[in-house]
């Protein structure tokens, strides 16, 4: 058994989800388990380094987090033949410049997405990495959530027969930054600076369709700009360019049905932040992050509408949970031992930069439904 250094430079990972889900519960963690599992029993160990612009805060984090290598120097990162895989987390308008950057190095690229703000960027980027020969993936973190992982069991069993409909609910409320500091970093709100929840959801929701339920045939969606003002960081109030909330609608190929809404200003209902519930001719579920609770047709009760009587029937009742029948790691992680496998040469790795030029392309066609309030076919992407 042998343990194989793989070196990786991690830039933009001061930020919430960089810092949190990629280093912190990926990196960090494969570290501590003792690397990537290989089937000939040897173990891929992490080597990173910390690369950012702002030297106070890369130096915290390497502290905290026990990462002994860090840096601002991009070039010189690069430039190091040890470290062979080059990860961005930092803001979508700078990506393709970096990801160019480090395919010109040889390195394998690993990305957050939106990969890029333009279809055409985004597809530029897919093929100068297959030109390079170098690997390439695109976070699609949600595919191994445990809720659609159980989804996905039930689609494959066969237990909703023909799938007529899924409705998806996504969303909460963030918080205008007056009487409470916002959840979310104001740039989300500017779209000169990449902000903009079609832009930042649309994405996955492709990912999401394309994976679960099959190929998307047409979309239409309506955004909306529901809050004009916030309070930025700083406590200085800001005109908010970009859309907080998106209406969509998916027709696939197969002949079902998806809508999804995804708000910033809607407070929650629900099961959870995101649910999505998947209606069959032989049975429904409804799943959000974790759970997943099914009913069969024939357990599905009768309904009577009597709109002059108080509901008396507890329809959340009528609904059997989907058991824990495996251990569900954490998505991102999940996701990065397979990219590191995949780099190692031991299996193949289907996320990659293709598939996040698809979700671009749902994105550009998404602002362009709502402009011109028209449904849009989508086309497939030419490799």
């Amino acid at each position: 058994m042998a343990t194989i250094s793989l070196g990786i430079i991690m830039h933009g990972v001061t930020g919430r989800m960089g810092k949190n889900q990629h280093l912190i519960r990926s990196i960090v963690a494969i570290r501590n388990q003792g690397g990537v599992a290989l089937a000939n029993g040897d173990y891929l160990m992490p080597d990173p380094i910390l690369i950012g612009r702002n030297e106070e805060k890369i130096a915290a984090l390497a502290k905290e987090t026990g990462i002994a290598r860090w840096g601002t120097d991009l070039d010189a990162a690069l430039a190091n033949p040890n470290d062979t895989i080059f990860f961005d987390a930092a803001t979508t308008q700078a990506r393709p410049t970096l990801l160019k950057k480090a395919i010109a190095a040889g390195k394998h690229i690993y990305c957050e997405k939106p990969v890029a703000v333009s279809l055409s960027e985004a597809m530029e980027l897919y093929h100068y990495a297959e030109q390079q020969g170098v690997c390439h993936g695109v976070v699609q973190d949600k595919l191994w959530l445990p809720g659609l992982r159980k989804l996905q069991l039930l689609n494959e069993s066969g237990f909703f027969g023909k799938v007529l409909s899924v409705r998806g609910e996504f969303g909460y409320w963030v918080f205008e930054g007056d009487l409470q500091p916002a959840q979310r970093p104001s740039w989300n709100y500017r779209q000169e600076e990449g902000g903009g929840i079609i832009l930042d959801m649309i994405c996955h929701w492709r990912y999401v369709i394309d994976n679960l339920f099959g190929e998307i045939k047409s979309i239409s969606c309506l955004g909306a700009t529901h809050i004009p003002q916030r309070v930025d960081e700083q406590g200085n109030p800001y005109a908010a360019t970009a859309d907080d909330a998106a209406y969509a609608t998916f027709e696939l190929h197969n002949g079902t049905i998806v809508q999804i809404n995804s708000s910033w200003c809607v407070r929650v209902r629900r099961d959870d932040l995101v649910t999505f519930q998947v209606d069959g001719v032989n049975g429904s579920a409804v799943a959000g992050l974790t759970d997943c609770l099914t009913q069969a047709r024939v357990n599905t009760p009768k309904p009577v509408w009597n709109p002059d009587e108080r509901q008396t029937h507890d329809f959340f009742k009528d609904w059997v949970p989907v058991p824990d029948t495996t251990t569900y790691d954490n998505a991102f992680k999940v996701q990065w031992e397979g990219f590191l496998r995949h780099v190692h040469g031991e299996s193949d790795f289907r996320w990659n930069l293709l598939e996040g030029a698809k979700g671009v392309q749902l994105v550009e066609l998404a602002l362009q439904s709502w402009r011109e309030r028209r449904w849009l076919d989508v086309p497939s992407l030419i490799k």
